[in-house]
């Protein structure tokens, strides 16, 4: 059994990649005490075996600190990339016909080789190519199988193997490649919680990966390509959770239109009971810098207004010389907006209308009840984690203390808002639950003698799906003495 220890004083989960600034043992374990909550295991960069030490790393801190650990595997993904140039660069003038074909002839000023069919399949007069991360704009004026005629809206330098997107078509791709699939077969070989699949368009591009992680991880759906967002709910409902990413979505779409695009994926995943991430370039200053901008700081507070579960940090705490400090950075935020007597009212906003199940009904009149009896937490016992999906779901004002037999359960809640997950027995009977409520309370310090707590479970008992009780307890103070 694990030893608990006492939960973060903010809701608002912090996730952080891990990089060459900050893969040691050492640093992940500062991290993890400077308030990251989850780690980000990239595979776009680095081998596989690179990888091993570091999830160890994170899993050593189960023993360190009696709290489970959260590891999110993010896959590469397709990357769409033009060919090489005769002399490694060139320069696109304004207004000039520039050609995209199949040929592997070094390119130039007038063409270049993309070696890419499904493009070649899927195009249409009038789509816009976007080079070098949205920094030179093509425009297709006519195309066959093997070229692609366009012209240049916006010019600039290109160098060879620089990246394409394109935003106005859906593409005839799947979103897992090959390295993809030996990435997710070694995550989940090294028992990662989470997987994320980027490139996702349409919610068929979850069904392949849905089916090689059988179970053994969740699967959460990188929001970055606009077709994705004309079947938002499509995909939301067929994923575990979902990651706003920023990046790709800040370049295949006006950077204008991206605030309301991620207000609306927030309120999308938490009416549908998804836990979402908010991501991309969040304190991107601190790369650099030991404090971020007063607009960064803004944008973090604006994701944790909203009500998201998890605020990511990317190349800050992965690759820049400030990772401790960003981390710490993200922890204070999120403690500072919560303290705010108007975050509630914020979060509420948006309006969370239960399911007509018992389980939604019972986690909605949690949060009512907590509100009006003073309860200082709500404890839950679930194995499959739907139980704390539920009642995370509804954002209530207390922290969420969840007991569970299931060890990959209390880890995959590490992307949960307000939750505080334990690796603990089972219970057997109404008095067993009663009883390790409090003794689990009194221990994490969530609660102490004359407070009052919320518990969730389902009877009969071990039975996933149950969840049909909901009890009022008055902690004494006398239970530590019977804490086995």
């Amino acid at each position: 059994m694990t030893t608990a220890i006492a939960p973060r004083s903010r809701k608002v989960r912090v996730l952080a990649t891990l990089g060459p600034a900050s893969n040691s043992p050492e640093m992940i374990a500062t991290l993890f005490q400077a308030g990251a909550d989850a780690f980000r295991v990239n595979m776009s960069h680095g081998d596989q075996q690179s990888k091993v030490a570091v999830i160890e790393a994170i899993r050593a801190l189960e023993k360190e600190f009696g709290r489970p650990t959260t590891i999110l595997a993010d896959l590469q993904g397709p990357k769409l990339r033009v060919g090489k140039f005769d002399g490694g660069r060139t320069v696109l003038e304004h207004n000039s016909t520039f050609v995209l074909d199949r040929d592997p002839t070094p390119g130039d000023a007038t063409r270049v080789e993309l070696p890419h069919k499904e493009i070649f399949e899927a195009i249409e007069p009038g789509a816009r190519l976007l080079l070098d991360d949205g920094k030179l704009v093509l425009r297709v004026t006519d195309h066959d199988s093997d070229r692609i005629t366009t012209v240049v809206e916006v010019g600039g330098p290109l160098s060879n193997n620089k990246g394409l997107n394109v935003p106005d078509v859906v593409l005839p791709m799947a979103a897992l490649t090959e390295k993809d699939r030996s990435d997710l077969a070694f995550a989940v070989d090294q028992g990662v919680d989470w997987i994320a699949l980027s490139f996702v368009q349409r919610p068929e591009d979850l069904w392949e990966a849905r089916k090689l992680i059988g179970g053994k991880a969740a699967l959460l759906a990188k929001i970055e390509k606009p077709q994705a967002i004309d079947r938002l709910e499509e995909i939301v409902e067929a994923c575990d959770g979902v990651m706003v990413a920023r990046g790709d979505l800040g370049v295949e779409l006006p950077p204008q239109s991206v605030p309301p695009l991620q207000k609306r994926i927030v309120e999308t995943a938490r009416r549908l009971g998804r836990p979402v991430v908010v991501a991309t370039q969040m304190l991107e200053s601190m790369i650099q810098s030991p404090s971020p901008t007063r607009a960064e700081v803004s944008d973090v507070a604006t994701a944790i207004y909203d009500g998201a579960d998890a605020i990511m940090l990317s190349a800050e705490s992965a690759a820049g010389q400030w990772p401790v400090e960003s981390v710490a950075m993200m922890n204070s935020i999120g403690v500072s907006v919560e303290s705010d007597p108007m975050h509630g009212d914020r979060v509420h906003f948006t309006v969370m209308r239960p399911d007509p199940t018992t389980a939604d009904a019972l986690a909605e009149a949690a949060k009512q009840i907590a509100k009006t009896v003073s309860a200082t937490a709500i404890i839950c016992f679930t194995t499959s984690g739907s139980t704390a999906r539920r009642i995370a779901r509804e954002r209530p004002s207390v922290p969420l203390l969840v007991l569970t037999p299931n060890r990959d359960t209390a880890r995959r809640l590490g992307l949960l808002w307000g939750t505080h997950a334990v690796h603990t027995r089972d219970v057997e009977s109404f008095e067993d639950m009663v009883g390790k409520a409090k003794r689990m309370a009194l221990r994490t310090g969530i609660a102490h003698a004359g407070d009052r707590v919320i518990v969730m479970a389902g009877v009969p008992f071990r039975t996933p799906g149950s969840t049909n009780v909901l009890h009022v307890v008055h902690i004494t103070g006398d239970e530590l003495r019977d804490y086995a």
